[in-house]
């Protein structure tokens, strides 16, 4: 019988290194997702900051002479064209971007949503959540009229 108590133990421990390692693979694969959500977040902020040059670009050419000589960047290449060949390619590219954008935004709300249900379902709390909560509705209101008011030079 004591040899059987002293395999209960040790089968207890090799229960809470494998629950320990569930718990560390639930955290692995929320970070994993939010990685994922921040990646295309910034694939998607980068081409909208592409498509805001695009429209610029767009908006001065359209003022422009069609037969004026103009200078594109393709592929590393700076390719000398006229107004008329390239400003019908930039507003080909503004509308691919503009889908891309929408694709990418839709990306990222699913991830959202992804990752609420795995936060519900695995019971996942952020630290720093709870704790501005808390600060918000029970000292903030007093530390708030504290510091108006004050000028610091």
């Amino acid at each position: 019988m004591a040899s059987g108590d002293a395999g209960f133990p040790t089968a207890a421990k090799v229960g809470n290194k494998q629950l320990k390692l569930n718990q560390e693979q639930v955290v692995a694969g929320f970070n994993q997702l939010r990685e994922q959500q921040r990646a295309v977040a910034s694939k998607c902020s980068e081409l909208e900051m592409e498509l805001n040059e695009h429209r610029l670009v767009v908006e001065t050419l359209k003022d422009v002479d069609g037969d004026r000589k103009c200078f594109r960047m393709v592929g590393g290449v700076l390719v000398e064209r006229t107004v008329k060949e390239v400003l019908p390619a930039l507003e080909h590219n503004m509308e691919q971007l503009s889908k891309l954008i929408e694709s990418l935004n839709a990306q990222v709300v699913a991830k959202g949503e992804e990752l609420t249900k795995y936060r519900e379902k695995y019971n996942i709390k952020i630290k720093g959540e709870d704790d501005t909560k808390g600060t918000d509705s029970s000292g903030g209101g007093k530390e708030k009229p504290g510091t108006q008011g004050i000028l610091v030079s």
